[in-house]
């Protein structure tokens, strides 16, 4: 695959958090948000901002202080709404890494412009150890990141659940509109959030399942964690109360694996993008070789590889109309 010439950012921010990255990203964020107000309406934007920034105050989470900070930024109006939005696809799995440890290969689709370009990487030091953070200056959750040693995980977006009756037209609106209602009810955090805490608390991969599987979310989503040892992969069905565990082929897309769960899948077909990326094989050499549709689409704006055991972190963005970004390689620490 060509790389087309622009880098991703990459910045060492030590024990930093998220804001520091906005303060040097600044243009990066406002372009982001200026895109999502021009291609959803400054209207909608502007709705979503205050309804999320409601259910995160009355939720408290663990970020709140930094949220608060982040939307006294001279910004766009958006930041709440980017913080708590859900309504991607994604296709994760992990595969034994012919050169050893576990190897994370993933991708995140939404036709949201502008995320592939103005894609960053982030390096935090915490007490546990550092991690890699692939995110946007003005995200303060985590969704995709590497912690060498330790494990790596990424986020996928959960079908919208069957509420409605199925004889009313268009039934996935209602089903979408109650699930809002029920994450809205509740003063959880969301799984961005705990992401971040686990990246920041847990020092070791089972550490690291345990809070995927135990902490209450406030919505229902898909964890796939990758550690550093022989059979270290794990992909996670949480609801909001409840955990079902996948470990013989720890790979995710949009769609339910419990056959008890029923809902509307996210993104272009779930299935078969879960199933292309089961049927891969690595290779000793690292490449995006993997990146042929229905798993590369043009809803594509992300593709990750990552390996924690040898520290490897390869990543590349994505718009429409193809790829945006240079593929930035991190090995032992050192930008490449």
């Amino acid at each position: 695959m060509t790389n087309p010439g622009t880098p991703i950012p990459y910045h060492d921010l030590a024990e930093n958090g998220p804001l520091a990255l906005l303060e040097r990203e600044e243009d990066r964020a406002r372009a982001l948000f200026e895109a999502g107000r021009r291609q959803f309406t400054g209207f909608l934007i502007d709705v979503l901002d205050i309804a999320s920034r409601f259910w995160a105050r009355r939720a408290r989470g663990p970020y709140l202080a930094e949220l608060e900070a982040l939307n006294r930024w001279p910004l766009p109006r958006g930041a709440w709404f980017m913080n708590h939005a859900y309504e991607w696809g994604c296709t994760t799995s992990v595969m034994a890494d012919p050169a050893g440890g576990p190897r994370m290969l993933r991708t995140l689709d939404w036709p949201f412009n502008g995320l592939g370009r103005n894609l960053a990487v982030a390096r935090h030091e915490t007490p546990v150890g550092p991690y890699y953070n692939v995110t946007w200056p003005g995200f303060l959750g985590v969704i995709t990141a590497m912690a060498p040693g330790r494990f790596a995980i990424a986020i996928n977006q959960a079908p919208v659940r069957k509420f409605g009756p199925r004889w009313l037209p268009y039934p996935w609106v209602l089903d979408w509109v109650f699930t809002r209602f029920r994450t809205f009810s509740r003063r959880r955090p969301v799984p961005a959030q705990v992401l971040r805490q686990v990246f920041e608390q847990c020092r070791s991969f089972d550490e690291a399942v345990d809070r995927l599987r135990n902490t209450p979310l406030a919505l229902p989503v898909f964890f796939v964690i990758a550690g550093v040892g022989t059979g270290e992969a794990i992909a996670i069905e949480r609801l909001e109360d409840e955990a079902f565990l996948y470990d013989e082929s720890a790979a995710m897309a949009n769609h339910w694996l419990n056959p008890d769960l029923a809902g509307k899948s996210r993104g272009k077909e779930s299935r078969a993008r879960r199933e292309r990326l089961i049927a891969h094989q690595l290779s000793d050499e690292w490449s995006f070789d993997w990146l042929s549709p229905p798993i590369l689409n043009h809803e594509t704006r992300l593709a990750v590889m990552a390996n924690a055991l040898s520290g490897s972190l390869w990543v590349q963005g994505f718009e429409s109309d193809g790829p945006a970004t240079e593929i930035l390689r991190i090995e032992h620490g050192v930008a490449l």
